[in-house]
């Protein structure tokens, strides 16, 4: 997957969040946060503190790969995830 702004990381936090049939209340809980906290990611506050945000993908399970633009290949990773679909989605959803 990936991921350009703050926006899309909110929305694949919010997806595996989700996904793992977690609320925000308890996530927040796991991971020493705010409730409020959980909800300004996922709706990509771009000011959150990074430590916080890493400690939040590791409790998902969410792998971090900061691999160069020449290393990627579109279409190489059969079990990539579209973001398109997932901030799509998440916007049917507020409507």
């Amino acid at each position: 997957m990936l991921i350009r702004t703050s926006t899309d990381l909110g929305a694949a936090i919010r997806d595996r969040r989700k996904r793992l049939k977690l609320d925000q209340s308890s996530f927040a809980k796991r991971i020493g946060v705010s409730r409020q906290w959980v909800i300004e990611v996922e709706h990509g506050h771009a000011r959150a503190e990074l430590g916080l945000v890493l400690r939040a993908l590791d409790a998902l399970g969410i792998r971090l790969d900061a691999s160069s633009e020449q290393s990627l290949s579109r279409g190489s990773d059969k079990s990539a995830v579209d973001i398109n679909a997932i901030v799509a989605k998440a916007k049917k959803s507020r409507a």
